[in-house]
């Protein structure tokens, strides 16, 4: 966070629907990685800026398919503060990333998950 604003992302990948997402930062764990460092590392490719954790937001469960397989996932949500860096230097997987409002972010991200993970953040930086 830098103030009362967050960074959500448009990936690349798009929905099974075919849309566009308006998503928060996030992805898999390396080997020898624990989750805060995998979204710290995440935050720096997918966002371009750097950041220092601040605490761990929560988890956000759920299923989905893949080649007829349904697949359970569990996304570990993170709390950081701005460092440094450029929304603009984000990596490939990303078309865009944005610095906005957390009450914007609330009506822009496309997964009830994230807008709970983003309420979290409204709670522990009392706005």
């Amino acid at each position: 966070m830098r103030g009362d604003e967050t960074i959500v992302i448009v990936p690349t990948r798009r929905a099974a629907s075919g849309r566009a997402v308006v998503a928060l930062p996030k992805g898999h764990v390396d080997p020898g990685e624990t989750a805060p460092e995998a979204a710290e590392r995440e935050v720096r490719e997918e966002a371009g800026v750097t950041a220092d954790l601040v605490e761990k937001l929560g988890d956000v469960r759920y299923w989905y398919q893949r080649e007829g397989q349904r697949i359970a996932k569990v996304v570990s949500f993170f709390l950081f503060d701005y460092r440094a860096g450029d929304v603009a230097d984000h990596d490939q997987e990303v078309e865009e990333a944005r610095w906005v409002p957390l009450q914007q972010a609330l009506a822009q991200l496309t997964y009830r998950g994230e807008r709970e993970m983003v309420q979290r953040a409204m709670q522990r930086v009392g706005r």
